[in-house]
């Protein structure tokens, strides 16, 4: 898939609230967004003593929950599934799909940073695309973005190409 971009960084640096005001941004001018979020930590989706929860410690391997705001799964692996498999999820009128983590994905990347967690860059695989700091010189050749100029950060990203359709960016705006 072609329309994707991960944001990376170090812990607490600011990722989720990256993707969250991309995310925001790409829906206010009408463009379909999916997100896929990396953790090593425990994964609790559900609520102790629903249905769905109840499903799930009985051993049931996948649960699907369906009504009229949504369809919602949990599936129990063995291993972690990599990026390239959760993508061939993702529905083809998806416009842009923006993971949180996956450094060594070979994907575009938007890295953050934050002053209090360490300006190291991240080394990982793929072209950066972008930084989003609050210090004032990151020393980049890279563009820069602040965490306020997410709507410039995703121009760039219409530029670029990642979007896949900037026609309908265009008439959002109108």
């Amino acid at each position: 898939m072609d329309r994707i971009v991960s944001v990376v960084g170090w812990h607490n640096a600011g990722k989720t609230t990256v993707v969250e005001g991309l995310v925001k941004e790409l829906k206010g001018r009408g463009l379909r967004v999916a997100t896929i979020k990396h953790t090593r930590e425990e994964i609790r989706l559900d609520t102790p003593g629903t249905d769905t929860w109840r499903f799930a410690q009985a051993g049931s391997d996948l649960v699907i929950i369906a009504g009229a705001e949504g369809t919602y799964s949990w599936e129990r692996r063995d291993t972690e599934e990599d990026l390239e498999t959760l993508l061939t999820r993702v529905p083809a009128d998806v416009d842009l799909v923006i993971a949180e983590g996956y450094k060594q994905a070979n994907t575009p990347k938007i890295e953050v940073r934050r002053k209090e967690t360490g300006a190291e860059p991240v080394r990982g695989n793929g072209p950066l695309l972008a930084v989003v700091t609050d210090a004032k010189d990151a020393g980049e050749a890279t563009p820069v973005y602040s965490f306020e100029e997410l709507p410039a950060l995703v121009d760039m990203l219409v530029k670029s190409g990642l979007v896949a359709d900037s026609l309908r960016v265009s008439k959002a705006r109108t």
